[in-house]
């Protein structure tokens, strides 16, 4: 799928998994730089050997998407089936597990051409349902994002880890 700025978005594979974790490792100097580190903590994703793994799963499932301005990613969509801490939809549904964009092409609204490919998934395979889950702590501008995508925020959930309680918020949109 391109759009008229030159933003592809095609399907990734195992090669993408250091593109997606280098977007990562950027999205979370980002966020460390703006003092907000309970979403994703300080330390690169890259050198984390659970979210390689992660990644690598996100690849081999056949769900990883990336957005392209030409020869540059600029941002990655994996769908996939829902986390096991996430209360289960009684429908089916395209569920968006990852969603990070390159920083330095911050309101070039790739995040949001990322969740419309998830709708067109969604489309596609005659499902009425996208839903995903995010960081639901501090502000929770992220949650605020994905309201302005057109998603409702439903059931709130808490993660468990060994820094602290990392509070979610699933959020969910007709198709």
């Amino acid at each position: 799928m391109s759009d008229p700025d030159g933003i592809d978005i095609r399907p990734g594979g195992e090669d993408d998994v250091p593109r997606v974790l280098a977007l990562l490792d950027g999205a979370t100097r980002w966020l460390v730089a703006r003092g907000r580190t309970g979403q994703w903590g300080t330390e690169p994703h890259s050198t984390n050997p659970r979210r390689i793994a992660q990644v690598t799963g996100m690849a081999h499932g056949g769900g990883l998407y990336l957005a392209w301005s030409g020869t540059a990613p600029v941002g990655a969509l994996a769908v996939g089936q829902a986390p096991d801490w996430i209360p289960p939809a009684d429908e089916p549904e395209v569920y968006v597990n990852l969603l990070v964009t390159d920083r330095s092409y911050e309101g070039r609204g790739i995040g949001g051409r990322l969740l419309g490919y998830a709708r067109q998934l969604a489309e596609q395979r005659n499902v009425g349902l996208v839903r995903v889950d995010c960081y639901g702590g501090d502000d929770r501008a992220l949650v605020r994002y994905y309201e302005s995508q057109g998603f409702t925020a439903t059931d709130s959930f808490t993660v468990p880890q060994p820094s602290g309680p990392w509070p979610g918020q699933v959020l969910a949109r007709r198709v």
